[in-house]
Order: C-alpha cells, then structure tokens, then sequence
C-alpha cells in the first residue's frame, strides 16, 4: 500500500519513508528520519534527529521521538534513537537519542507497550516486550530486559538496570538494579517475592519457578549471600538455567557503584548532569 501523508503533516523532503506509512495531522518528521513500512503516526506527532524506526509501530498523539537528550554535556553530536518493529507509544510519550558519553545510542527492541507520559532518557536500551504504564521515567543508561513490566509512576535511577520478568509495582524509586524474575516494590524499591504470575504466563515449568523462589528465599530472606547461595542451589548437572541468568545478573550488578552494574559504563559520566536522571 502507499504511504499517505495527511495534508497539514510537515515531512522533510529528505525523511525516508517506507511503503504502507501513515502520517497523520500536524506531524513534523525531520530530515533524519527513517520509518518503516506499516508504521502509523496518529496526529501530533514529532519525529526529530538521527531517528530509525521499523516496521508496524504506532505512535499516538504528543509523543517525541528523537530529541536532544537532556544532559548539560550535550554539544549537538548526531546520535541516534533506533526501535524495532510492534512497538505501541501512547500518548505524550518521549524518547531521547544518546550521548557521546555511551555508544551514542538509545535502543527500543520489538513489542513493547509504553503507555501515555512515559520517558524514555538518553543512553536506554529497552528490550523486547517490555511494559511502561504511565509516567514512568527511565533515566540514563538505564537498561530494562525482555519482558519486564514497570507499572505507573515508577522512576528508574540513571544506570540501573531491570532484569528480565521482574515486575516493579507503581511508584517505586528504582536506585539498584531489580534482578530477573522478581517482583520489586518501595522507596527505594527492592525484590520482595519472585513474579510467579508473569513466569506462568509464560510457560515457566514448575521445578524452575520453585528453584527461582529458592533462590529468593536464601538471598533475601535468609541472606546467606550469592556464593553460598549458588553453591547449596547447584545440582548435580550444575545450576538451572534460570538460575544462572539470576546469578549472573546479580554478579554484573556488585561490579558496579551503588547496586548498579552499569555505573562502569561511564567513568567520564560524572562530567556532566543529566536532567534526565530519576
């Protein structure tokens, strides 16, 4: 199908458009734009700097993709926002392309969900099936994995990191890393029970969701720390699949400042604020 591109959108005549967009009413798409086909921009739309966006995405009225990324080291360099194809931007929602301090790069993988007022800082890299209700805020670097929810009003630490499955409840202060498969909570926030309903969802067998609560138990509860707690969980074929993602997630994290692993990132980061920063 063509592209149709309603008449009071302003398109940059350099923009690439792939076949099948729709760009509605009062949209503004910059020169560096590139949309992939079947995206569908509703009315009000802005499309700004190095912005790369794949195939079957929808974005809903007020949101900004691509803009300056709000950091008072910034001089203008052109970096990048790049996201995947099925993604769902509601309302208002605000993307900001990276920083020289990182690579450069803020990444939104495929079929995520992110609902009205969400922000989405400089430097993020958003995986796959991700979930943000609304408002929250994701500060810079910050990293959140595949299939992890964070509900409304949840705000995210500049460097912390979401594992994959962990579920963060509304209006949590994220200021360490949330290990996979846990269901985070507070202010601050921190793993108060694994997120059984989402491993079920999603097909979890029953030994892995009991050897995942195991692990809960003897970090969080009984705090014999990760060594003991790897050694009494190891099996006779070694530790679980999941287990290990847990454990290695968990051993990223105490590499870094403050509970959050991807603080080594940067060490040049401390030059400038970021406005973005929860």
């Amino acid at each position: 199908m063509p592209t149709i591109i309603a008449h009071t959108a302003v398109v940059d005549p350099r923009a690439e458009l792939d076949d099948d967009v729709r760009i509605g009413h009062h949209c503004v798409i910059g020169a560096n734009a590139k949309i992939g086909r079947g995206t569908r921009l509703e009315n009000n739309v802005t499309i700004t700097g190095h912005s790369t966006i794949g195939r079957d995405n929808r974005f809903f009225p007020g949101c900004v993709i691509g803009g300056e990324p709000q950091d008072l080291s910034y001089q203008g360099s052109p970096t990048q926002v790049i996201i995947g194809d099925g993604n769902v931007f509601r309302e208002c929602v605000t993307v900001n392309r990276g920083t020289e301090k990182d690579e450069g790069i803020t990444r939104i993988g495929h079929n995520c969900y992110l609902m009205a007022n969400s922000h989405i800082a400089h430097d993020c890299l958003v995986e796959d099936r991700v979930i943000m209700a609304n408002t929250v805020m994701l500060g810079g670097h910050v990293k959140v994995e595949h299939d992890a929810t964070l509900s409304g009003g949840v705000a995210v630490h500049h460097f912390a990191s979401i594992g994959c499955y962990a579920f963060v409840s509304g209006l949590s202060r994220v200021l360490q890393d949330i290990p996979p498969f846990m269901l985070a909570e507070g202010f601050p926030a921190r793993p108060r029970c694994v997120n059984v309903v989402a491993l079920k969802r999603k097909n979890f067998s029953t030994a892995s969701i009991r050897a995942i609560s195991e692990a809960h138990k003897l970090l969080y509860r009984s705090k014999v720390g990760v060594k003991h707690a790897r050694e009494i969980l190891q099996g006779d074929g070694g530790l679980m699949p999941e287990l290990e993602t847990l454990f290695a997630f968990i051993d990223e994290s105490n590499l870094g400042k403050h509970g959050r692993g991807r603080d080594r990132r940067s060490s040049s980061s401390s030059g400038g604020a970021s406005a973005a920063a929860a």
